[in-house]
């Protein structure tokens, strides 16, 4: 028996009925010899962390566009917080921690520089609209290559997880819906925690009926959503947060975007102006000067439309790759 049989083995035994098993998966799009170590589903996390797209992560905003401080999350920050809630819920649901990590290692490699910012830019001037949801799983399915075809050739599991992260669809896999919620609750919990550092909200502006079900610290709130997530998920068919969790959790979200996500001194009008520029001003380059995007794009210009390969640039961009890229085709050297 090899250490991957066993390790499949072992996934019968001790996980619950209702994880999803790697022996059981539904397979990948191409067929391929397994490994003798790692199951298809630690394969799949492997494969995420070590492309081209997962590195870039850390150089794209979450919310804060061009914070000063060291300490604002950024899109990687944000995805290793996902993963770990996650990995703490799968863990104690009895679901398979291998497919939740893989999940949600994965489930932003398709945003744009400059967060959602740039993604509404991209929305409005890419025929069809944008979704980053979308947009990572043409990452893994066709913009990183493979060692011997194009994209990473994921399990159908991971990639529902990616797809279906957010948005009214509801992934298949009990480990999907894990991530699903612990994205959520990463971002809400821990963009309060950016935001009450750059004095945009203090932690008494917080609803007090949201705090008194949730916790009045970053900590208690994790925790009291990690816990009723677990208690309502082990030995489940599915995974959820208790009603009165959710809608508490979603109250806070609500008072986020209220205060936070559409503040302007978060996003201030001039930098929103700026990040719309930027990404329509190197959308419309591409378009008129399609022999300069990167060589491995150039040559699918025969499967996929000029839009959609320009969108595959720039979505793909770091925010700091874009503002330089920026100065240096549109910017006159002596202004800079």
């Amino acid at each position: 028996m090899s250490i991957r049989e066993d390790f499949e083995k072992r996934e019968f035994e001790y996980l619950s009925p209702f994880a999803t098993k790697a022996a059981g998966s539904r397979g990948r799009q191409f067929a391929e010899e397994q490994c003798s170590i790692r199951t298809d589903f630690q394969r799949d996390r492997d494969r995420i962390i070590h492309s081209k797209a997962f590195r870039r992560l850390m150089h794209k905003t979450q919310v804060f566009l061009a914070p000063e401080g060291d300490h604002y999350r950024t899109r990687l920050t944000h995805t290793i917080e996902v993963s770990q809630i996650a990995r703490t819920i799968a863990r104690g649901a009895g679901l398979n921690e291998d497919l939740t990590e893989a999940i949600a290692m994965g489930h932003d490699l398709g945003h744009t520089p400059f967060g959602h910012s740039g993604e509404s830019v991209l929305n409005e001037i890419y025929p069809g609209g944008f979704k980053h949801n979308v947009q990572s799983l043409r990452v893994v399915d066709v913009l990183e290559s493979g060692s011997t075809r194009r994209g990473m050739n994921l399990t159908f599991e991971v990639r529902d997880g990616i797809l279906n992260h957010t948005g009214s669809a509801l992934p298949v896999t009990p480990e999907g819906q894990v991530v699903k919620v612990s994205d959520r609750i990463a971002y809400i919990n821990h963009d309060i925690d950016d935001a009450i550092r750059s004095g945009i909200i203090t932690a008494a502006d917080l609803p007090k009926d949201c705090i008194e079900i949730l916790g009045d610290t970053h900590k208690k709130r994790i925790d009291t959503l990690v816990r009723d997530m677990i208690e309502n998920s082990a030995h489940r068919p599915s995974a959820q947060l208790s009603h009165e969790k959710a809608d508490a959790m979603n109250q806070l979200r609500a008072y986020m975007f209220e205060n936070v996500y559409h503040n302007r001194r978060v996003k201030k009008a001039e930098d929103i102006n700026k990040v719309e520029d930027i990404v329509a001003s190197l959308y419309q380059y591409y378009m008129e000067h399609a022999d300069k995007l990167p060589k491995e794009l150039f040559a699918m210009r025969d499967e996929y439309s000029l839009a959609e390969l320009v969108k595959d640039h720039v979505a793909g961009m770091t925010d700091r790759y874009a503002i330089n890229l920026y100065e240096e085709l549109f910017v006159a050297k002596g202004w800079r």
